[in-house]
């Protein structure tokens, strides 16, 4: 087998061992103190962000939506928080990979890491409050969503305020602590997804 057919071989397995992580994770989430909770943490982006550091951008990318395709089996949301996570975990996971593949190091990472946070964060305001909410206030009243966001803090005038004060530096935190881990785990995991000895 030829280095370049070995290597193809070694991504897509690669990519199948961190898709199939990714998914366990996506079941994997928890409540978070002082947000509402219909908010909930997941790490199911970390293997999207890895992935995206080991093989490319497009491969994190890749991994967001097959991972997304196979929750929709078990959706909850009428395919809507699937739709809306991938095209989170996309732009988190295709930023970082873009300037990763430019800068590979580990600054080039944390850079990469970082900016792609940001971008999910802002990224997460439109998503949320053009596809998943309308899409919620099918079974949950705009005004009752809002009330939950008044219960932790009464000064919330609109959904839109409130996107902006809970769900944007969530997203954040959320990619900052992926990028934490990735940075911690991703050095001694890349021998194995390139298959490269130590």
């Amino acid at each position: 087998m030829s280095n370049k057919s070995l290597n193809k071989t070694r991504m897509l397995a690669g990519c199948g061992m961190l898709t199939a992580v990714a998914i366990v994770l996506q079941y994997i989430e928890a409540p978070i103190p002082f947000i509402p909770s219909f908010i909930k943490l997941d790490f199911s982006d970390l293997p999207e962000l890895i992935g995206s550091f080991a093989y490319g951008p497009v491969a994190g990318i890749l991994i967001a939506l097959v991972k997304n395709i196979i929750h929709l089996a078990v959706s909850q949301s009428g395919y809507v928080g699937e739709l809306s996570n991938f095209i989170l975990g996309a732009v988190f996971a295709g930023v970082a990979g873009l300037i990763y593949k430019k800068h590979k190091t580990m600054k080039g990472a944390l850079v990469g890491g970082i900016a792609g946070a940001v971008c999910m964060a802002l990224i997460s305001f439109p998503s949320n409050l053009f596809i998943v909410y309308p899409f919620y206030y099918n079974f949950m009243p705009k005004e009752i969503v809002l009330q939950a966001y008044q219960a932790i803090v009464p000064s919330m005038k609109s959904i839109e305020q409130s996107l902006v004060v809970f769900n944007m530096p969530f997203t954040f935190i959320k990619g900052i602590l992926c990028v934490v881990i990735s940075m911690l785990i991703y050095k001694p995991l890349s021998p194995v997804l390139k298959g490269k000895n130590k």
